[in-house]
């Protein structure tokens, strides 16, 4: 063989293997808006639903109940935020006016909400409505809104532990004490508001508390093999931390899938906001954590807990999980995990930016499958089936939650811009 007859031949490869990668961006990109044009079909389906829970308090879609009705949150409740996040997303990537309509009426419901401080999750709360409200359709009264905000959640800061306190109290599920000044691995997810505030006012308070969090979470709470425990009690005297338990994992060792979820993608987010290289680590150790465990299903739809009813793991005498005896999903945790991966990928090199790319491809293939993803009109008309929310406390087991659909729509939507060779922020 010539040369000339070489030259056509790695040519000619080369252009094969070029479009053979356009027919697979093309596929890709088809199966997000596949997604997405559904979930926009099921929300659709959701606002013609009452606006009022039962009790006539409820008002953002939340679960569904035993008799396959939505349940619906007060403005309150923690996930209150992920509903018009949802819609934001879709009415951003849809162009969908009358979406975008919606996703701001529900976002408005969340106003009296700035100024809520009885525990952390007013970042959850704002963040996913107004945050997504000012990215998307930014004005000057978001702003206001969300850095009064970011002061409600600052009061909750405890300056010699170093932590925002989560909750004003919780019993230990061993019935051996109440512990007045818990912090929960969640509770890393609420410090991107405050990351927000400090760019928005100048003022670097509200970045020093969520550095102060992060670092004093990644040295207490997450464990040698980067899972982590779902809390850590300290002692409100000296800020010395106390124990690491759980709520809502199986046992105080064990690695509850959610938990890791909010770890991989808090961490991602403060390396995003500080370039401090040990969130980064944290961050892909936490991952590596997800995608190399042995108990990974092969769909990577992680069950509710990685070592639910395993040797070496018992829960507390008053968990509700001594009384489970099947194993659940969490489809909530997959797709949590999936938009964290996808973040995370664009701050990782070689082999682990594949990796980690990969891997929350192959989530959302799997989410966006029959095995999770409901038929138009069913399922309360929330998009994912097999979330489980809290088997120790009996509640939300193998049903639909408001923010599995959240992250699986930010994931998407994340997805979609890589695939295009756009930032993501």
């Amino acid at each position: 063989m010539n040369r000339n007859s070489k030259v056509k031949m790695i040519a000619a490869f080369c252009l094969s293997c070029a479009f053979g990668l356009l027919h697979a961006q093309d596929a890709e990109k088809a199966f997000v808006k596949e997604n997405m044009t559904f979930a926009a079909g099921q929300y659709r389906l959701m606002l013609q639903t009452p606006a009022q829970g039962k009790d006539g308090k409820g008002v953002m879609p939340h679960s569904t109940r035993k008799d396959g009705t939505v349940s619906k949150a007060s403005i309150y409740m923690w996930t209150s935020g992920f509903f018009p996040g949802s819609l934001w997303y879709l009415s951003e990537y849809l162009g969908d006016k009358a979406l975008q309509d919606s996703a701001l009426v529900y976002t408005r419901k969340m106003e009296p909400v700035k100024s809520f401080t009885d525990n952390h999750d007013i970042g959850f709360m704002m963040y996913c409505s107004y945050g997504n409200a000012n990215r998307f359709s930014p004005q000057r009264s978001y702003r206001d809104i969300l850095v009064e905000s970011a002061r409600s959640l600052c009061t909750r800061y405890r300056e010699k532990a170093g932590v925002i306190q989560s909750w004003n109290g919780f019993r230990s599920w061993h019935g051996d004490k109440v512990y007045d000044f818990p912090v929960i691995i969640d509770n890393m997810m609420n410090l991107e508001l405050l990351f927000y505030a400090s760019r928005a006012t100048g003022d670097p308070s509200f970045r020093d508390i969520a550095v102060s969090h992060a670092r004093h979470t990644m040295m207490n709470q997450v464990r040698d093999d980067y899972s982590c425990f779902h809390i850590v009690y300290y002692d409100k005297e000296t800020g010395k931390p106390i124990k690491g338990e759980t709520s809502q994992g199986y046992s105080d060792n064990s690695a509850w899938s959610r938990g890791q979820a909010w770890g991989i993608y808090g961490f991602t987010m403060c390396y995003r906001e500080t370039k401090d290289p040990s969130f980064l680590t944290t961050a892909q150790r936490m991952a590596d954590f997800y995608l190399d465990h042995p108990n990974l299903p092969s769909d990577k739809v992680a069950w509710w807990d990685f070592n639910a009813n395993q040797p070496g793991y018992v829960p507390g005498v008053r968990s509700n999980a001594n009384n489970v005896v099947l194993n659940y999903r969490d489809a909530s945790a997959a797709a949590c995990t999936a938009s964290a991966l996808l973040e995370l990928s664009t701050y990782s090199e070689g082999k682990l930016a594949k990796k980690y790319l990969e891997g929350a491809k192959a989530i959302l293939h799997s989410l966006g499958s029959p095995r999770y993803r409901a038929e138009l009109g069913k399922n309360g008309n929330f998009i994912l089936m097999h979330s489980t929310g809290a088997i120790p406390q009996n509640g939300e087991i193998d049903v639909p939650l408001t923010y599995a659909d959240y992250y699986f729509l930010e994931a998407l939507y994340r997805y979609d811009r890589i695939l295009d060779g756009k930032p993501l922020f």
